[in-house]
């Protein structure tokens, strides 16, 4: 980044998304309920929970799932929560560190019914009771492609400790690879499915996993760009694609932000294109198919709206920000690489200037 840089300009990434923002109408009672949930972990100090709920997660949600039966919102609402309160954790901890709670929550998820040992670290339970309560009422074929892409998403996270705390920077292309798991984009998807029975030989089509791909790339793109400023801030910014695109171009800012640009307008161009020819598998399985694709086409957009109604990237001044695109970059302070679970702190973005 250039020294003379001291602002950041955000793209309307969504100003050509058909795709309007809707929000669930339960989006307040079961959110609620959810972080009541989380709560009764005690995951962060006070002081951290309540930064964390301003983060508004489950707006996340109700964004993203505007039409799941409520059971189904509970468990989208609970995701986001189980999501970044991994991230959390797992963001300042070493590798080893991280590479163990990812084998704890893998082993949780994967066997919900089976008792936490006494001691473990806190994910291991909260992850239990996540899945032992969102993938009840799923239907088996649901089931199956969420704990895939769950546990790719896992693995990634000890990968990136790994790369993190050996200081090596990935390629352009190795980072948009390893974020298609990296930023939860997939299993984020799984609540559009779980009352559908998609089989495998669908879900995985090259032409369906495509348009899966571009959704989440879309997902990588606009979130680390609304990110960029709290994560080069805390400088934890090592896989964000902006950073990653200024060191091997050895461009600026601007420059990354003009390649993001281009490389969201093709991704979209592709998903369009592939959207018009989806395949045929007979009526039955045409119609959820369609339905799951209606509901994915939501995250672009509740990703992009979640950043500036939340206060999780620009604070209360979100939604100025989102009509401005402009915001002032925060000075660099060193990452709390303090250990344990009484250290994980939740910053507001006030707190970093």
């Amino acid at each position: 980044m250039s020294s003379t840089q001291q602002h950041l300009h955000i793209p309307d990434f969504m100003a050509d998304w058909p795709w309007p923002r809707r929000i669930h109408p339960l989006y307040e009672e079961v959110t609620a309920e959810s972080n009541a949930w989380l709560r009764s972990f005690a995951p962060f100090t006070p002081e951290s929970q309540r930064a964390f709920e301003k983060c508004d997660f489950g707006r996340l949600a109700a964004l993203s799932y505007p039409d799941a039966s409520r059971e189904h919102l509970r468990t989208g609402v609970d995701l986001m929560n189980v999501f970044f309160v991994i991230d959390e954790y797992t963001d300042v901890a070493p590798a080893p560190l991280v590479k163990e709670i990812v084998e704890i929550i893998v082993d949780a998820v994967h066997h919900p019914q089976k008792p936490r040992p006494t001691g473990e670290n806190i994910l291991g339970e909260i992850s239990r009771q996540f899945a032992e309560r969102g993938l009840r009422n799923a239907t088996p074929e649901a089931t199956a492609h969420f704990l895939d892409s769950f546990t790719d998403y896992l693995l990634s996270v000890a990968t990136e400790a790994e790369d993190r705390c050996s200081g090596s920077m990935r390629s352009i292309d190795s980072v948009i690879t390893i974020r298609r798991d990296n930023n939860g984009g997939r299993p984020s998807l799984s609540p559009c499915e779980l009352h559908l029975s998609i089989p495998d030989e669908v879900f995985y089509h090259p032409h369906v996993v495509e348009l899966r791909t571009c959704v989440v790339d879309m997902i990588t793109i606009i979130n680390d760009i609304v990110s960029y400023n709290r994560e080069q801030a805390t400088e934890n910014d090592h896989y964000n694609l902006l950073t990653v695109i200024m060191h091997e171009l050895n461009t600026d800012l601007d420059g990354a932000m003009l390649w993001a640009m281009d490389f969201h307008r093709a991704v979209s161009k592709k998903f369009f294109e592939y959207l018009k020819g989806v395949p045929t598998f007979g009526p039955d399985v045409d119609v959820q198919l369609q339905e799951y694709l209606r509901g994915i086409t939501n995250w672009p957009r509740s990703i992009d709206s979640w950043s500036f109604e939340s206060n999780r990237y620009f604070g209360e001044r979100g939604l100025e920000v989102q009509k401005t695109r402009k915001v002032s970059l925060l000075p660099r302070r060193n990452a709390n690489l303090k250990r344990g679970q009484e250290y994980v702190q939740v910053h507001l973005i006030e707190e970093l200037t």
